[in-house]
């Protein structure tokens, strides 16, 4: 009988550079503690540079400069540069999901995640979306069905979810109803989930290591 792991979400937006330092901490969680994250997509809401005070555009400044300070504190760095535009990262977040039905959600996401960064990738384009699944062996047809279609019902979904969670920003993990804003919030959430008695041991940790270790990289979803 499999054993049943705690409900641990993370929003996450591929606009965010704090998502992104986020991302695989927090799916690392689930090799530390016995819970399955869920990877919910947010539509993170930012005003244009003149629709902001002066305060708020140097607050988004310091921002990214704190964000490459995490970035360059990550084995072999993360290239971190500040988008150009003010993006709608939907045909993004729908591939995500897309990708997520296929077993392929990390792959995805850390391919969209470093080429946005990279600014190599228009994250509000279908097209380029298209090239990156097809990149990873899916069905460049198949995603444009699916934003199209069910692809989009989904992500409306969880926009509602996101609301009924009073989600704001990312990354946000909650677990239990309680949430932990930031990617420099994971060490208070795993004191929390400790508390919870979750917190595996070595040996329960190498089953899960070992069970898991067969599939491809990419298909822990």
């Amino acid at each position: 009988m499999q054993e049943q792991r705690a409900e641990l979400k993370m929003y996450s937006d591929y606009k965010s550079p704090y998502a992104y330092l986020a991302f695989d901490p927090g799916f690392e969680l689930e090799e530390k503690f016995n819970v399955r994250l869920r990877w919910r997509p947010f539509q993170l809401r930012i005003k244009g540079k003149g629709h902001r005070s002066v305060y708020s555009d140097d607050k988004v400044k310091y921002s990214y400069l704190d964000a490459r300070r995490w970035a360059n504190m990550r084995p072999g760095g993360l290239v971190i540069k500040g988008p150009l535009k003010i993006y709608d990262t939907t045909p993004a977040l729908v591939g995500g999901l897309f990708a997520e039905n296929h077993g392929r959600l990390l792959d995805y996401s850390r391919t969209v995640f470093e080429r946005f960064f990279r600014r190599e990738l228009e994250v509000d384009q279908p097209g380029a979306i298209a090239g990156v699944i097809a990149e990873l062996g899916l069905s460049e047809q198949g995603y444009r069905d699916y934003l199209a279609g069910d692809g989009m019902v989904k992500y409306e979904r969880a926009q509602e979810e996101a609301a009924a969670d009073r989600i704001f920003g990312v990354p946000i993990f909650v677990f239990k109803g309680e949430p932990f804003w930031g990617h420099d919030r994971i060490g208070l959430l795993e004191h929390r989930l400790t508390e919870a008695g979750l917190a595996l041991g070595r040996s329960v940790r190498e089953r899960h290591q070992s069970a898991t270790s067969p599939l491809p990289s990419g298909e822990r979803t």
